[in-house]
């Protein structure tokens, strides 16, 4: 990256370049002992991937390519499994449920796949759909697998430092817990040799020296183990003290219903001597009601939702956009979300180079304006466009957008071919059965008619402006210049059959001038236009 070109990374006001300006500071510069600045997520693998998979992960790729632009310093980013964690409950969306029951509390990797028996454990199926999930958006990442980590020996300096500082950490976790939870609580949640589960069992003795602790195993004997070697995992709040001080993590992000969470195992990693990775706390998403969106709940929008009807760089602008403020995550979030990242993909190549910095496009698509193009098509008019012409058949709905994309196919333009098929489905979902189409009143017929006669007057190869500035120029004559939203709003609810739509222009240019003569001829005819002429 050229000096000139640091410079502006160094005064975008983009949060992602906000972000990485932390790790620039953390690092002075200079490459950690490490070798590198280490970015990572968490996953919980005793479910499928969700959209706050998706959301973790291009935020914080978003800062990583940030910081590419600030510093010559290496970065990876580690997406790490918590595959080691206790399988607690059932989930409801898998089958075999009565076989997982029988293994409740072992070690997810210990877990049979109760899917297709294709993976060695449950914990390796679902880590398996987690990298194919990312993979399919393409991010750049290293898979990390707590149980490797574990029984491989990586976590065994870090295990022995918890060790040593037993009574330190037990004593950041106790206040934060209830009295009959710290009756039992051990920062060390030993794996039984004889039920393989994870156990929330009392420690009795701990032996820095040797390296072992004592507990009481489910049928009361005692029982003396190493800490290391894969013999215990952490409790989740010392777990995730305990992989950032080993694995030396610069930067995670967290919801705000973590931030608690995260303050004590910061607290545990400056006991072990270790230094908190920078943080960034997002807001949660809340569902239509205005309630926090739960996994368990199933009260979201999962990905594959939002993929029904949009494309992921969609999704990816949703999640860039304020993501320090509490958001809506429903079906209707979803056009807006659409064209607006369009309309900045469009923007994009010709900014200049200090306002590119701060367009989410250039966030979304690591700096570079993408060859998929809607040409000037939004999502809204391709909804209002499977309204009035009253098909679901995607063929029939290409022949408008050859007038309005000229040469444009399925084959040529396939990124405006999704487009049209999310727009068709999305219309059919949610917008076939709110459409409310109305007559016009003895006021607007004549504004009407005057429009009418404009469109038939003008030549079928007129430009969506030119047919803009005349739908502008009809309504004057009928209507003040502060009643020209009233004007608009009537076309919309007169011909579209919405209190809202898109520019008139690019509409009738895209359904066809001599189309849009007979809405207006049916409308005025005294015709439902909520039916098919």
């Amino acid at each position: 990256m050229s000096q000139i070109d640091r410079t502006l990374a160094e005064a975008a006001r983009a949060w992602p370049f906000e972000e990485a300006r932390k790790l620039v500071a953390r690092t002075g510069g200079k490459a950690p002992a490490k070798g590198y600045v280490l970015f990572e997520t968490g996953y919980g693998p005793s479910g499928l991937p969700h959209i706050g998979t998706f959301g973790e992960v291009v935020r914080t790729t978003m800062v990583r390519q940030a910081f590419r632009r600030l510093s010559d310093v290496p970065a990876r980013l580690f997406c790490f499994s918590d595959d080691m964690d206790g399988l607690r409950k059932v989930p409801d969306n898998v089958p075999n449920k009565e076989m997982l029951a029988a293994h409740l509390g072992k070690p997810l990797t210990s877990v049979p796949d109760p899917f297709s028996n294709e993976h060695p454990s449950f914990g390796a199926a679902n880590n398996a759909r987690l990298r194919a999930f990312l993979d399919s958006f393409g991010f750049e990442y290293e898979f990390q697998s707590a149980t490797e980590w574990y029984q491989s020996g990586r976590f065994d300096k870090m295990l022995l430092s918890m060790l040593r500082h037993y009574d330190e950490v037990q004593a950041v976790m106790l206040p934060t817990l209830g009295e009959e939870r710290r009756a039992t609580y051990s920062i060390f949640l030993p794996i039984s040799p004889k039920t393989g589960r994870v156990l929330q069992a009392p420690v009795i003795k701990t032996d820095a020296d040797a390296g072992t602790i004592v507990y009481r195993d489910e049928d009361g004997s005692m029982v003396e183990t190493p800490v290391t070697g894969g013999n215990v995992k952490l409790q989740w709040k010392a777990d995730w003290a305990g992989r950032w001080f080993a694995l030396d993590v610069d930067y995670e992000m967290y919801g705000k219903d973590l931030i608690p969470s995260a303050e004590l195992s910061a607290k545990i990693v400056r006991i072990l001597g270790g230094k908190p990775p920078e943080g960034f706390n997002y807001e949660l998403f809340l569902d239509e009601e205005g309630k926090k969106i739960s996994k368990s709940k199933g009260n979201g929008l999962s990905v594959e939702e939002w993929l029904r009807y949009a494309s992921p760089e969609s999704l990816a602008l949703y999640m860039h956009q304020q993501p320090r403020r509490a958001k809506r995550l429903h079906f209707d979030v979803i056009p807006r979300a659409i064209d607006d990242y369009l309309s900045l993909v469009e923007k994009l190549p010709a900014e200049e180079p200090a306002r590119a910095l701060e367009n989410p496009a250039w966030h979304i698509h690591d700096g570079a304006a993408p060859a998929n193009s809607a040409a000037g098509v939004t999502f809204g008019m391709l909804l209002n466009l499977a309204g009035v012409a009253n098909t679901e058949d995607k063929d029939v709905l290409w022949q408008y957008l050859r007038r309005y994309v000229p040469g444009a196919t399925p084959e040529t333009a396939p990124y405006l071919d999704r487009l049209l098929a999310g727009a068709v489905a999305y219309y059919q979902d949610f917008v076939k059965s709110s459409k409310k189409f109305r007559l016009p009143n003895d006021r607007e017929r004549p504004a009407l008619q005057d429009l009418l006669e404009t469109l038939r007057r003008m030549p079928e190869d007129a430009t969506a402006e030119l047919i803009q500035d005349e739908v502008y120029e009809a309504g004057k004559r009928h209507f003040a210049k502060e009643e020209l939203r009233q004007w608009f709003k009537t076309l919309y609810e007169v011909l579209l059959g919405s209190e809202q739509g898109p520019r008139m222009g690019a509409f009738i240019k895209l359904y066809g001038r001599d189309n849009v003569v007979k809405l207006i001829e049916r409308a005025l005819a005294g015709e439902d236009l909520g039916k098919a002429a």
